[in-house]
């Protein structure tokens, strides 16, 4: 992507009016939320990428899916196996209830605040059939995180259709299965699905768009389809001696997207260690608006990760064993641990803007110029809610193809 002058007018003659304010003030407990849910996010971004395989150049994942299921759990969960869990999801020093509460309101927040852009954010529990569960622990689920609580037949063949079949409605189609099989085994699979799409403020046009090298890390080069345009509105700033930020602005600028540019001999390897919320802040707080020409990659990403050794690596490893994990909150069953956090999500920017979607399964189972920005080179990225800070996507891109 490179934002620089002079090109045709984009598209977007009929802008909807700027939202520069949140429908209500947030509370002191929600704001370090907020703060403490993109710590976590980029803690894993740092994590997950780190490990990646040669074969897997992009990650791009959802902090605020992973936080809101590893949040449900978290309800259920008791002694040390709570604590590493709060204290990973970034929420040390705060109290259960004030979490459990400011996760509720962040729905409600996300929601409603741009009519120009479609957010969508849901929560499920589906339960063994007959597998006793501790009294209460699902009617928290269902007034704080507003999840749907189902009990299903594990035994049917077609009960992980139901699982899937509910994802791929709430993504719009993007994630079609998170469930490949239902052990013998697993107890629970609690669910969160975050939907994202949105218009960019000022368009691009499509006939602006052309063929134009991009520069991998190690030296090799590929052509990808580069958009160009006069954009309005771009938070921008060069940061940290050299590094280059920029922000593009969806609908009514309640959300955009976050492009950021390692410095002269940087990489983005270089750059995620850097990455924390101090940092993240600095950089958001230095962003200026500004007309730029944007040039950027048009792509359209899928990913997948297991996020269990990420979450041990991070300081939650009670949680995955059977002998160790406390969940006395969620059922009486001494062994109840969780066996797998996974994740997928879809990403596509395009001349029109952003379409993008993740899903989060926790599953619970028993002992068993004028201004400007050249980015044709590996990036960091993110999609964030302007006005509270809220990270819903984050990610690396390395190879838009």
């Amino acid at each position: 992507m490179a934002l620089n002058t002079a090109c045709d007018d984009p598209v977007g003659p009929n802008k909807p009016e700027p939202i520069t304010a949140l429908p209500r003030a947030l509370t002191a407990v929600e704001q370090t939320v907020i703060a403490r849910s993109n710590s976590f996010g980029f803690d894993l971004l740092g994590a997950v990428d780190g490990a990646r395989g040669a074969e897997k150049p992009n990650t791009i994942l959802s902090p605020l899916s992973a936080s809101m299921a590893l949040g449900m759990a978290m309800e259920g969960a008791e002694g040390e196996t709570f604590t590493e869990m709060q204290t990973v999801l970034g929420f040390q020093g705060v109290d259960r209830g004030d979490i459990t509460a400011s996760y509720g309101g962040l729905l409600d927040l996300l929601l409603n605040l741009d009519p120009a852009v479609e957010v969508g954010i849901a929560n499920s529990a589906w339960s063994r059939q007959g597998f006793p569960f501790t009294s209460g622990y699902f009617d928290a689920l269902s007034q704080a995180f507003r999840a749907v609580v189902q009990e299903l037949d594990f035994a049917d063949p077609g009960a992980k259709d139901v699982i899937n079949q509910w994802v791929k409605d709430q993504t719009n189609g993007r994630i079609d299965s998170i469930i490949a099989a239902i052990g013998p085994l697993d107890i629970l699979f609690l669910i969160n699905t975050v939907y994202f799409k949105g218009n960019w403020t000022t368009q691009f046009k499509k006939s602006n768009t052309q063929p134009a090298s991009f520069f991998l890390d190690g030296g090799g080069t590929i052509t990808v389809p580069m958009m160009s345009g006069d954009i309005e509105d771009v938070g921008f700033a060069h940061v940290d001696g050299g590094r280059t930020v920029a922000e593009l602005p969806y609908g009514g600028q309640a959300f955009g997207l976050v492009v950021v540019l390692p410095g002269p001999g940087e990489t983005v390897d270089d750059l995620l260690p850097t990455l924390d919320d101090g940092t993240w802040g600095t950089w958001m707080d230095a962003l200026f608006p500004t007309k730029v020409m944007v040039r950027m990659p048009k792509f359209e990403l899928e990913w997948e990760s297991l996020l269990n050794d990420a979450l041990k690596s991070m300081g939650m490893p009670n949680a995955f064993s059977a002998s160790e994990a406390d969940f006395s909150r969620m059922t009486p069953a001494d062994d109840a641990h969780i066996s797998a956090v996974k994740q997928k999500t879809y990403m596509r920017v395009d001349e029109e803007g952003t379409e993008a979607a993740a899903a989060t399964s926790v599953t619970v189972g028993v002992t068993s110029a004028p201004p400007g920005i050249n980015v044709d080179r590996p990036y960091l990225l993110a999609i964030r809610e302007r006005l509270s800070g809220t990270v819903l996507f984050m990610g690396v891109v390395r190879d838009p193809r």
